[in-house]
């Protein structure tokens, strides 16, 4: 599962980006508790979000023709530049070459050749966030494609990620995890895209999880605040209850309460 004994290919961090930075501090610093603290002048309004002191994810103010927010969801990289090469000799895009980050790490954001967007952190001084699969925090992650196989394919050359299928009810379900490190470091999920009426598939894109203590409890306060249910919360048999929302702004993501382990 998802930790911070971070390991290449694995989530390490995850930023939002809103035209609204202190309307995004307010949801979801009620949603989950957290604090915003700015990493300063010279950073162009980014920060982190904290919850007791530990970073659980980065925030940023968007440019105002920006009408939606997003997250965004990195992976780690040993080199950001060999990894950026290895996206574009895979057929995806290179939307922010890398870059140093004031020394704390390298990052770059990039495109799968679905169109989903996705950035890598080389790590420096700062290793990646502070807190992972607990309340508050980002526990697992989930690609959105028209393309399971090709999907797989592009982030194994990419990132090195493999795959393994986990039985669900109604299928299925394929499982990503590092390179060699087996089902214990699994993270996360690809999930196929349905088809409009025309025969046509919606962007692709990665959806962040987090942790929470009550799911229904978290729907209603983001409803509340001005964000809005994209799924309702349901439960799934050994994997807890869960829901998908969007902030005031549009950023998509997740919420779950996992089942307790079994055995």
């Amino acid at each position: 599962m998802l930790t911070t004994r971070f390991v290449n290919g694995a989530p390490n961090w995850l930023d939002v980006g809103s035209p609204d930075i202190d309307s995004a501090i307010s949801f979801y610093g009620g949603l989950f508790g957290w604090q915003f603290q700015s990493a300063g002048p010279e950073a162009g309004g980014y920060g982190f979000f904290q919850l007791d002191g530990r970073t659980v994810a980065g925030g940023m103010p968007l440019p105002p023709e920006h009408a939606s927010s997003a997250w965004t969801v990195y992976f780690q990289s040993p080199d950001a530049e060999a990894t950026a090469k290895a996206v574009e000799q895979a057929h995806g895009a290179v939307l922010f070459q890398p870059m140093d980050v004031m020394g704390e790490g390298h990052m770059a954001v990039l495109r799968d050749p679905a169109g989903a967007a996705f950035g890598i952190w080389q790590p420096g001084r700062t290793k990646g966030v502070d807190i992972a699969g607990e309340p508050g925090s980002l526990t697992w992650v989930e690609l959105y494609t028209p393309d399971v196989a090709a999907a797989a394919a592009f982030y194994h050359a990419s990132l090195g990620l493999e795959t393994s299928a986990a039985p669900m009810p109604g299928g299925d379900y394929t499982c990503l995890n590092p390179a060699d490190a087996g089902a214990e470091a699994m993270f996360g999920g690809v999930v196929p895209l349905d088809l409009d009426p025309t025969g046509a598939a919606s962007g692709a894109y990665w959806l962040a999880y987090f942790e929470v203590a009550d799911a229904d409890a978290t729907v209603a306060k983001a409803v509340e605040s001005g964000g809005k249910v994209t799924m309702p919360a349901t439960t799934m048999e050994g994997v807890g209850r869960m829901a998908q929302l969007t902030d005031p702004h549009g950023a998509r993501f997740a919420i779950i309460t996992s089942a307790p382990p079994q055995g």
